[in-house]
């Protein structure tokens, strides 16, 4: 199979994951600050591009985080390091699964991680999914504690804000395009820093 056939289908399973949307300008400079293009990857790691993209087309890697206007694969810059840690990627689903009690949580997990939408974090690691998770569902219920409003909960929320907003990059407006509506962001930090100001 040529390279341009694989680089293709590799497009077309993105597109069927995240929807045909288009990259702005300004999506194409923040993706190029924030990932790294996959055959300059591949590149700097001695690694055979279109290997890659069979390993991602065969669901072992995950997909691209984005796709620049130019057609690069835009992967994240620790895109080895899982499988890595794992041992290989004969044992990456087995290891990052057991991180989560559940295996059906599990499961869902690691089918998340291989759909490359895991653009919402700086480092895609089990540990970073499952603390972002756990600050996301505490800022969300946060308003409903007995002693919100006080100054202790005003500083137990901007403690978890801030966590959150040092696990998660800034996104992008393509971001709000094929997630339909706003980011985890927008939503769980921007939103609750202007609805609770620190004191």
């Amino acid at each position: 199979m040529s390279k341009t056939d694989l680089k293709t289908q590799l497009a077309e399973r993105f597109r069927e994951v995240n929807g045909d949307h288009p990259m702005t300008d300004a999506d194409d400079v923040y993706v190029s600050t924030q990932f790294v293009a996959l055959e300059e990857l591949c590149a700097v790691h001695g690694r055979d591009a279109d290997e890659v993209r069979r390993l991602m087309l065969g669901q072992r890697l995950p997909l691209p985080g984005y796709l620049r206007s130019d057609g690069a694969e835009m992967v994240p810059a620790d895109l080895f390091a899982l499988a890595d840690d794992a041992g290989g990627l004969e044992p990456l689903e087995a290891w990052f699964t057991a991180h989560w009690a559940d295996p059906v949580t599990g499961k869902a997990e690691w089918d998340a991680y291989l759909s490359g939408q895991y653009v919402c974090l700086h480092s895609v690691t089990p540990a970073a999914i499952r603390r972002k998770d756990h600050l996301t569902t505490a800022i969300s219920a946060a308003e409903n504690e007995p002693d919100a409003g006080s100054a202790q909960w005003y500083e137990r929320l901007h403690e978890l804000i801030d966590e959150l907003d040092a696990l998660e990059p800034a996104f992008t407006a393509y971001d709000r395009l094929r997630f339909a509506g706003p980011t985890s962001r927008d939503t769980c930090i921007d939103a609750m820093r202007t609805r609770f100001p620190r004191p």
